[in-house]
């Protein structure tokens, strides 16, 4: 089914590039996918084709209608995996920054669907052929713990748990700002932004429950090290809940307006554990993914600021 996007340029965005700009909020779609788009006429600023490389205005209004993708076998890649647990029904991955969770149109190779059919032949069928055994996702650039269910009795029994909120979502991240409060409870509805149609927005409504708990770790003056916990799984929330109480996380392209200073890709966010009980033998399991080199390096060269 073709999908359709309407985006009202705003004053941030004055200035950026046509194809740059809607990479950033379609962010399921790739750059160069865009670029064919655009080129192919998919794409239209207040109703004229223009090139890849159109310098967005004010109030610019971006219709962009993407078409059905077509029907398509996922390959098995060779791609190294993180792999933190795995049994005969689940595995838990330590999924790096980057990588997209499962194929979408203009991003069919490099997930870690691809990556999980070279590994095994066991994957739920459930989500259809784009995203087997898939119970949840993280965003492309947020690392961390994905558990993936290796068959149907295992993914309908994980989507139980995290329909009912049994699965424990604990998160790492650095975000702009010093927090005063030692820990605090942002209870917010989320839902699509009013006017930027591809972005979620704390929004009364049409916004659903979402809950994020969250205490600080270490502060650094301009800069704060928070764990974060959900209740809800609602999309971008933690990115959507930070930066509405002023503190957005860094590096996030689409809800921190700050540049970045860190030499880092994406948002400095990551899924560091997991708990949830296991599907077949019912025990309450607790798995951690290390943090990774780059929120690392981070963290070293705020530490020795002081």
């Amino acid at each position: 089914m073709e999908k359709v996007f309407e985006i009202k340029v705003a004053e941030e965005d004055v200035k950026k590039r046509l194809d740059v700009f809607l990479s950033s909020v379609l962010n399921d779609f790739s750059r160069s996918y865009i670029q064919k788009g655009i080129e192919e006429g998919w794409v239209k600023v207040n109703g004229k084709l223009v090139k890849p490389n159109y310098k967005l205005k004010k109030d610019d209004v971006i219709v962009a209608e993407i078409p059905a993708p077509k029907p398509l076998t996922v390959e098995p890649e060779n791609i190294p995996l993180d792999i933190i647990y795995e049994d005969k029904d689940i595995i838990v991955v330590n999924k790096p920054r980057g990588m997209v969770v499962y194929p979408a149109p203009g991003n069919y190779s490099g997930t870690l669907v691809n990556a999980l059919l070279y590994h095994t032949k066991d994957l739920s069928g459930i989500n259809g052929v784009l995203r087997p055994g898939i119970v949840h996702r993280l965003d492309k650039d947020t690392s961390g713990a994905i558990v993936v269910a290796k068959n149907d009795i295992a993914h309908r029994e994980l989507a139980k748990q995290f329909k009912n909120k049994k699965v424990k979502k604990t998160y790492l991240a650095v975000v702009w700002g010093n927090i005063p409060e030692d820990k605090a409870t942002i209870e917010a509805p989320i839902g699509r932004h009013p006017v930027k149609r591809v972005e979620m927005a704390v929004n009364p409504n049409n916004g659903k429950e979402a809950i994020t708990h969250f205490k600080v770790l270490e502060r650094f003056g301009d800069f704060t090290f928070v764990e974060v916990n959900i209740e809800t799984g609602r999309t971008h929330q933690i990115r959507v809940h930070m930066s509405f109480i002023g503190h957005p996380i860094v590096g996030d392209p689409i809800y921190s307006k700050r540049k970045n200073p860190f030499n880092i890709t994406g948002q400095a966010l990551h899924a560091f554990r997991l708990g949830l009980f296991h599907p077949r033998s019912g025990e309450f399991m607790t798995f951690e993914a290390p943090i990774p080199e780059d929120l690392g390096e981070i963290l070293n060269i705020l530490r020795k600021r002081g």
